[in-house]
This record gives C-alpha cells, structure tokens and sequence, in this order.
C-alpha cells in the first residue's frame, strides 16, 4: 500500500522586477494577513529600502512596529519574538540581507506567524527558503524557519547593493552543481531520500547562472534579475525537498568548516564557490566541470583562490581534511580526504 506523502510550502506571491518596492502592500495585501505587521530590518537596509516599506505601510493605513537588528544571532531573535509579542504582530516583514530575513523568518516560526522577505542583496538563497543560517560561537547553525509567503525583489535596489554580494550569491547558487551530486551520492551509498524534481531544479539554476556569467556585470539591474531569478528557484527547490540538500553539499561543509578555521576573512557564498570548485574535480577527476565552476566564478569577479579568499594556503587544507565531521550528512568527502589528496585536488584546480 502507497503511503508516502509530502508537504510542500511555498511562497504565493514573488515580485521581483524593476521598482518591485512599489508593490509590496499589494503583494501582502492578496496574502489576507490579519493583524499589524512588525517590520525587521538591519541598519544599512533600514536606509536603502525599509523607510520606503514603511512609509507604504503607513499609506496604507497600517501602523507598522519596527525593529533594528544589529547581528543575527539566537539573542537578536528572542528580542524579535518579544517584540512581536509585545505589538501582537499579525505577521513580520524581513527587509535586508542575510541578517534580517534570516532572524523574521526564524522569528516567525517561533511566533506562528507568517513572513514576508524583502531582499536588499542578491547575496543567498535564503531570500526563499525554509532555512535559516545562525551563528553560535564559531560556527553556524542551518536551523528549520518560516518559509516566506511572499517575497519582494526590487532588482533596483539590489543592483546598487555591494557588488561582493551579488558575486556571493551567484557562488550560492553554482555551488549547487555539487551539491546535488552529493545528494545522489548519499541516496546511492546512503539510502538518503532523494528528490528527481528538486534536484533537477537545483542542477538547472547553477546551470543557469554558469550559462549566464558572462551577462553579470556590476550596476546593471539586469544582472540582478538574472541573479534573483536564480535565488528564488533554489530556494523553491529547497522547498520542495524539504531539506537544504539541493543547495548544500561537502561545499558548504567546507566552507562552515573554514568559519571555524579562519572567521570573518570571507563571506559564506565566496568561501562555498571555491570549495564547490575542488568538490566538482573530486566527483568528476579531469572530465568534470571544475574548469567551467573556475571560469564562472573569475568571469563576475568572486574568489577562485585561497589568496583571493584572504586565507592561507595551510587553512583551506585543513578545512578540506576535516569538513566532514561538521555534521552527519553524507558527501564525496566521506570520512575525511587525506592531506595529500587534498593538497592534490587544490593544486589541480588552481585553488592553492
């Protein structure tokens, strides 16, 4: 007898397109949502867009409650869900980057309450996803959240963030070549449950995004189409997977791992685009794709090196040597690679 059966959770309105900020009370507005929302924001995008979103709001009618947010950590989230308490929010609207969308929308599930993202940086696929990236002493957290309801993704906006950024989350999204590689490695060797639609979704993104490099260039908002076009389907593919399997593998491993090793010297998207480079040659030896992931990730300009990453030589090896003890999810990296190997695989493709 047939018993399986899943729930998929995805956001019912996505905007994203030239002046998107404009629609966000129509976008919301369609969502039903009763209550007052309370709007969570950081400080640079409190500037860039949240006083537009708030003055809207306002327009509206509504009487919106803001909070500024400094880090995302498990602290600034239990301020969030006191303040949302505190105002009886109906619902929360995340305005910022990482930080912000990822503290509402961790937020919002501890309050019940639905969320609603509003990206200032095309920097991760987060912008979408039921998961949420929290740091906790020296490393961080992927932890369950509130997938969004609907998500606003004004490309205006997001082509005048840094430009660091936006490469960022193109790595984000190459990454997932090998990500998915890893899945099918551990439902073949694993029994993990494997999902043919997610994962195809997954694959088809980075291809996407690699098939697209040469049309990302700093200012255009073009670019942040292309680049949020490619968030939100990763995410979806999340989603759909009801995990983050389609969009992390060994590469995120390493990348958390060098967190730990070498903090603060690179962001998470740049640090998961150089691993996915070494990953992809040791699924794939010669034959494989890593010259292509290379190519891509030098052609916008993120980091293809441990120089070009601002960390040692020595730091990448040991990052690479130990990422598998970061969490029990099976990849290419097995039960840990040798030094040697590793020294090989990252002076193959370039990386040291």
């Amino acid at each position: 007898m047939f018993e399986k059966s899943s729930w998929i959770r995805l956001p019912r309105n996505v905007v994203i397109g030239h002046d998107a900020l404009s629609s966000t009370i129509e976008a919301v507005s369609e969502l039903r949502l009763g209550g007052q929302p309370l709007l969570v924001m950081s400080p640079t995008p409190k500037e860039v867009a949240g006083d537009r979103v708030v003055s809207a709001f306002a327009d509206s009618g509504a009487d919106p409650e803001k909070i500024v947010i400094e880090e995302a950590t498990f602290e600034s989230v239990e301020r969030v869900v006191e303040a949302g308490r505190e105002a009886n929010a109906g619902y929360l609207v995340g305005i910022g980057g990482g930080k912000a969308i990822d503290i509402a929308k961790t937020a919002s599930a501890t309050l019940d309450r639905g969320f609603v993202s509003v990206p200032t940086a095309a920097s991760h696929d987060g912008i979408v996803s039921a998961r949420a990236s929290m740091p906790e002493g020296d490393t961080r957290h992927s932890v369950a959240a509130e997938p969004p309801l609907a998500v606003v993704a004004d490309t205006g906006v997001l082509a005048e963030a840094p430009w660091q950024l936006t490469t960022a989350g193109c790595a984000d999204i190459i990454s997932n070549y090998t990500a998915v590689k890893d899945w099918q490695l551990a439902h073949r060797l694993k029994g993990a449950e494997y999902s043919e639609y997610a994962g195809a979704l997954s694959r088809m993104t980075a291809e996407m995004l690699v098939d697209s490099a040469d049309s990302i260039k700093k200012g255009l908002e073009e670019s942040a189409w292309i680049v949020t076009k490619a968030l939100v389907s990763s995410g979806v593919a999340m989603s759909i997977a009801g995990s983050s399997r389609p969009a992390s593998g060994a590469e995120h491993l390493f990348s958390h791992q060098l967190d730990r090793i070498a903090p603060d010297k690179a962001l998470h998207g740049h640090q998961v685009g150089v691993g996915t480079i070494m990953i992809e040659y040791l699924h794939s030896g010669e034959n494989g794709q890593y010259r292509d992931v290379r190519d891509a990730l030098s052609g916008i300009g993120a980091p293809v090196t441990a120089g070009e990453l601002g960390v040692t030589d020595e730091e990448v090896l040991e990052a690479l040597t130990s990422a598998h003890e970061i969490r029990d999810r099976y990849t290419i990296l097995g039960d840990g690679v040798s030094e040697a190997a590793a020294r090989e695989v990252a002076r193959v493709t370039g990386v040291l």
